[in-house]
């Protein structure tokens, strides 16, 4: 069976890997540097299960910029394309998803199209109507970036918005590249809009829980209290846990910025007030740091890493970078360390990738999360990572 992925970013490469072990997979992307790099097995994305399935697995995976190719007697076709949000409609940007679909259709018109982009609740039953089609299915991603091989291979659910029989066949499909009993595995079919409904409340509920322990530490702080001993002592109350537990400047990444305000467009006709406080507060979050940060006087700001977490490549919507857009505003000197970037300057701050160089030219570093690169230089770190992991 053929299998073409669209899009090679966490999930669709994730995806094409592990199915390539059974299946022949076409990835298809536009970037020929990532073409390249697949079809020398290199992982253009940071990923280091991906690296050893590149170095170590006979994988049956072919990338092209061909769409003829790739989607011609394809059987199933995955959409893993970005849909980022627009600010100035308020809501995701599905035009490559809706651009990929009338591709395949221009050349397919058998094959089962998934959706696995995130997008708006109804999404998939529009695009179907509009197209007079009745094959677009979707299903949600629930990854983790720098671990999305990993999270494929041991999935907490499957979830696929199709109760039809080719919602139970995308379900197998996924189900034969787990590495765990199949019969553990919670298989959810359901509409398709309940299934988009899933990914947004499920990412907006995971910001909810970053807001309010950086919200519980913004107290601490204030008040002189020991943020740390606090969170342990709540943590342990089983129905609260310990986990995204950790404060941060802010929730960031792929998928939680877009998503929560996504699911607050998605509330335009429905009373709320949860909803729309995560989203705020995670911009009352930023600026009671920036003000800490201040508060400092530090002549010049050292801005350690941009990326969002250890062991990601992705400084997209990154929270620190709202920290420097804030103290920026008040005419303070800022540099950055960020070995993932190539470039001199960024947010029109120096950019310094030698890291004795920048300790040495900060007054202050402000690090979103703590790592041993720090460790003789604590007195100079502002963080507010209590339990150093992600």
């Amino acid at each position: 069976m053929k299998i073409t992925v669209v899009g090679t970013g966490y999930v669709g490469l994730s995806l094409a890997t592990l199915l390539s072990q059974f299946y022949e997979v076409i990835a298809l992307d536009i970037d020929q540097s990532k073409i390249d790099n697949i079809n020398n097995r290199i992982s253009p994305i940071e990923d280091s299960i991906i690296d050893s399935y590149f170095n170590n697995k006979n994988l049956n995976l072919h990338a092209t910029d061909d769409k003829k190719y790739a989607y011609k007697e394809a059987e199933v076709v995955i959409i893993c394309t970005p849909t980022n949000y627009d600010p100035n409609n308020q809501e995701f940007d599905t035009s490559t998803v809706t651009q990929v679909i009338n591709d395949i259709l221009n050349v397919n018109n058998e094959c089962l199209i998934v959706i696995k982009s995130t997008v708006p609740v109804g999404f998939t039953k529009k695009i179907n109507s509009t197209m007079n089609c009745n094959r677009i299915i979707f299903s949600p991603e629930f990854l983790r970036e720098g671990k999305a091989l990993y999270d494929n291979l041991n999935p907490s659910r499957i979830v696929v918005g199709d109760k039809d029989h080719r919602g139970k066949y995308f379900s197998e499909l996924l189900k034969q590249i787990v590495d765990k009993d199949n019969d553990l595995i919670k298989i959810e079919l359901m509409d398709s809009s309940e299934a988009e409904a899933v990914k947004l409340f499920a990412n907006t509920y995971l910001a909810m829980r970053v807001a309010y322990f950086n919200e519980l530490d913004t107290y601490c702080e204030v008040h002189n209290l020991k943020s740390i001993n606090v969170i342990k002592g709540i943590g342990h109350d089983p129905r609260i846990g310990d986990y995204y537990n950790n404060p941060s400047f802010g929730y960031g990444g792929y998928c939680l910025p877009k998503d929560s305000l996504q699911l607050l467009k998605n509330y335009d006709d429905v009373p709320n007030k949860l909803i729309a406080a995560i989203v705020e507060a995670n911009q009352t979050r930023k600026d009671f740091i920036s003000d800490q940060i201040l508060k400092k006087n530090a002549k010049t700001i050292g801005i350690y890493r941009l990326v969002m977490k250890e062991g990601s490549d992705n400084i997209r919507d990154s929270a620190v970078q709202g920290i420097i857009k804030r103290i920026k505003d008040k005419d303070c000197k800022v540099i950055i360390y960020e070995p993932k970037i190539n470039t001199d300057v960024f947010l029109e701050s120096d950019v310094i990738n030698d890291l004795e160089q920048f300790i040495d030219s900060s007054d202050l570093i402000v690090a979103n999360r703590f790592t041993t690169d720090l460790s003789n230089v604590k007195d100079k770190v502002y963080t507010r990572d209590l339990f150093n992991n992600n």
